[in-house]
């Protein structure tokens, strides 16, 4: 049977999403956690990649398990669980789901606040700059009309391609937050920092609606800003096909 984990977690502790050698991941800490209250070794397949110090509000994993397992046990694997990482849901799908290759849709938003704040400079970036609003959302209007995010992508990436569709781009206000919210098929490492920053650049007048678009148009990594930090960024929902959870 196919089960799919949905899960919530504050990731200033972790040294990202995925399991990789030498460092404590989301995966790896439920991955024990399931160890322990299963007493069998689990593999997780996540769904999205978020890199150290993202956090967020709903991501997904599945796995493989041969008995029925009842949603009652959630609470006893949360038990188990640290504090900054919580199951939300256990869903039985379909045994040919994927919890990666079958979503359609990601949804980030990132947090900066201008006037200081102790208690939410784990959660956002503080940025203290007269930024014009108007000029970020040219901006982030502008990231519609392409495709190729090549030069908002970090070095050393595996993907066959940098071709993503941009569904949503815009700046708000929520508030103490000024917030860019972006929701496309798929993202490249790095590429929701790197959008922001170069963004934040125009804002304060560093550079021009038309410089932004030559970066866009280089696709060279080294013409973008990459230089805001990942605990002000959210992965708020990895959305699938309606229906896709029902039976």
């Amino acid at each position: 049977m196919r089960y799919f984990l949905e899960v919530s977690y504050k990731g200033t502790n972790y040294s990202g999403f995925q399991s990789q050698k030498n460092a404590n991941t989301i995966q790896d800490e439920i991955e024990k956690a399931l160890l322990i209250f299963f007493k069998k070794q689990i593999v997780l397949i996540c769904s999205s990649r978020t890199d150290a110090g993202v956090h967020a509000l709903q991501n997904f994993f599945h796995f493989d398990y041969e008995k029925k397992i009842a949603s009652k046990h959630i609470y006893n694997i949360n038990a188990i669980l640290p504090a900054d990482l919580v199951i939300k849901n256990l869903i039985q799908v379909k045994s040919d789901s994927h919890c990666r290759f079958d979503a359609i849709s990601r949804e980030y938003k990132y947090y900066t606040y201008q006037q200081k704040n102790p208690f939410i400079n784990d959660r956002g970036f503080y940025f203290p700059y007269k930024v014009d609003i108007k000029l970020l959302n040219e901006a982030a209007s502008i990231i519609m009309d392409y495709s190729d995010f090549t030069s908002f992508s970090k070095r050393n990436t595996q993907v066959k391609t940098f071709e993503c569709k941009i569904y949503e781009s815009k700046w708000s206000r929520e508030n103490d937050f000024l917030i860019y919210h972006v929701k496309a098929d798929r993202f490249l490492r790095g590429m929701v920092k790197a959008l922001t920053s170069t963004m934040l650049k125009v804002g304060i007048g560093n550079l021009s609606i038309e410089d932004f678009k030559n970066i866009i148009e280089a696709k060279n990594c080294t013409k973008a800003s990459f230089a805001v930090p990942a605990h002000g960024l959210f992965l708020i929902n990895v959305k699938y096909p309606d229906e896709y959870f029902k039976s």
